[in-house]
């Protein structure tokens, strides 16, 4: 997994044909944007770290296509009822990789954006988000919330109607889709190693927050040149907590736009959708994580709107909702979600 930069893509070079010659885009833009495909020598097996080399350089302002594919491995789908033809060819090229772990994602990455340097903010807009194949699966694992309580480890198959949006999970049960990606974020600071992909921290990664659909612009720390974006972990569906470790498990491909911000800074990632401010902290102790995201709020109010301590507040306590976003991934996860339209103009 971790090949010679040699055999990675370099430098933004995406090779187009047109009457025998060969030209090198040199911009993704919202028409024709960069494609990022996963393969065996363009993912990353379960970390995020300062050392991965990256597979894609891009400049701020860049668009591009990525695809992800399902955590899991074609064996245990098939064994979970997915007919062997709906196996997708891209989930079993993934296998080839051989250098996996600490954690268990399958990551399509690392992106380099050149203009991105350690105290910088990464946005990233996320544009669009698409539903490749009609299945997921939901699994109970080891870390569920409720697994020295719940012994069955089984996997349900679900059909996903990509034209109504719902999940068939049982007869007379359909939930609404809305799909996201579980884990999306940057490589931690160099101190910390290869960070294990499943609990996410100051860099993001595997936040698990439904609240960042397409729509969405999630704003990120740079904590290394380049960032080295990686994405995966897709979701059609997840209720808040994710309680028995995963959600509507499946493939996505998502268009997102990449902005850095020079002169801005941040402590944890934060979230930007049409209707919220979304502040998020992680820790191993959900008060602790609870702390973090409550005043990364007041941090937020008294950095744009210029309240006082006292003021933001108690702001918080009267229009922001405080939610867990997961409990089950060593880290658990908190967000407060504060609506927009409380801000009028006179």
């Amino acid at each position: 997994m971790y090949a010679s930069s040699k055999s990675k893509i370099r430098v933004s070079l995406f090779f187009i044909f047109i009457s025998g010659f060969t030209y090198a885009q040199q911009q993704g833009t919202v028409q024709n944007p960069f494609i990022l495909n996963p393969t065996d020598s363009t993912v990353v097996w379960g970390s995020y770290w300062s050392e991965m080399p990256p597979v894609l350089h891009i400049r701020s302002g860049d668009y591009v296509r990525i695809r992800t594919v399902l955590t899991s491995n074609p064996e245990h789908l098939i064994k979970a009822g997915v007919p062997a033809n709906q196996i997708e060819k891209e989930l079993i090229a993934v296998q080839a990789v051989k250098n996996r772990g600490p954690g268990g994602h399958v990551l399509t990455g690392p992106i380099f954006v050149e203009e991105a340097a350690p105290g910088d903010v990464l946005e990233v807009h996320i544009d669009s988000i698409d539903l490749p194949i009609d299945y997921g699966y939901n699994g109970i694992g080891q870390s569920g919330f409720l697994s020295d309580e719940i012994f069955d480890r089984k996997t349900k198959i679900i059909h996903l109607d990509r034209e109504k949006m719902l999940g068939h999970f049982a007869d007379g049960i359909e939930i609404p889709l809305h799909p996201f990606f579980g884990s999306m974020g940057v490589a931690p600071p160099e101190k910390a190693g290869r960070w294990n992909s499943a609990p996410p921290w100051i860099h993001g990664g595997n936040l698990d927050n439904k609240e960042l659909v397409a729509g969405t612009s999630l704003y990120l720390p740079v904590f290394v040149k380049g960032a080295l974006f990686e994405i995966g972990d897709g979701h059609a569906a997840q209720g808040d907590g994710e309680v028995d470790i995963t959600a509507i498990e499946t493939s996505l491909i998502g268009k997102l736009h990449f902005i850095v911000h020079k002169g801005k800074s941040l402590q944890w990632p934060r979230a930007e959708s049409a209707t919220h401010i979304i502040t998020m902290g992680c820790d191993r102790d959900l008060n602790a994580a609870t702390h973090i995201a409550v005043w990364q709020m007041i941090h937020y109010l008294m950095e744009t709107k210029k309240l006082s301590e006292a003021d933001a507040y108690m702001l918080c306590s009267v229009a922001a909702d405080v939610a867990i976003t997961e409990l089950v991934d060593g880290n658990v996860g908190v967000h407060v979600m504060l609506p927009k339209n409380i801000f009028v103009s006179h």
